[in-house]
């Protein structure tokens, strides 16, 4: 038999303990729906999507033509709407030029942020900077620090490019 006592500090401690597991499912089940949590979890699938496919859009291997014809594809991958568009118009054009040249190029973007994010519309848009390092097939090659500013959409297959456009660096006086 287990004696029953009447111990004021030994209640408090299991009524604090139950307090605080109540508080804590109450604060649980809060945080699971709540709308700001979702809205972290679409701003950093935005962001993560649109890192990926501006370094994509900013890299391409030119050694030769199956490597262009590829590099193309991936650029289509990464894009939607108007850039996809002008971008299958230009394919043909683009892989001659590219094959020519025979440059390498492979973006890596160094730092990024989204600066406007919709999820009713499915839009958001982003900075980057880039650093572009070119490879030519024959001359010396070097790293070029690129910045864009993207306008991205939401599709079945997450969130990609819809424009992009070059943002000046700025020379310092």
């Amino acid at each position: 038999m287990i004696p029953r006592t009447r111990n004021p500090a030994g209640w408090a401690v299991l009524l604090a303990a139950v307090l605080a597991c109540a508080l804590g499912g109450w604060s649980y089940a809060q945080a699971r729906g709540d709308d700001t949590l979702a809205y972290a979890k679409a701003r950093d699938a935005a962001l993560a999507d649109g890192k990926r496919h501006i370094a994509r859009l900013n890299s391409l291997d030119g050694s030769d033509a199956a490597s262009v014809r590829s590099g193309l594809t991936s650029w289509l991958d990464s894009s939607t709407g108007p850039l996809h568009e002008q971008l299958k118009r230009t394919r043909s054009k683009d892989a001659g030029e590219l094959t020519k040249s025979g440059a390498t190029a492979h973006g890596k973007v160094t730092d990024a942020a989204l600066t406007a994010l919709d999820e009713r519309t499915g839009t958001a848009a982003l900075i980057a900077t880039v650093d572009v390092e070119v490879s030519p097939r024959t001359g010396k090659g070097g790293t070029e620090r690129k910045r864009f500013e993207a306008t991205l959409a939401r599709t079945g297959d997450g969130w990609k490019v819809r424009a992009l456009t070059a943002i000046p660096v700025g020379g310092g006086a």
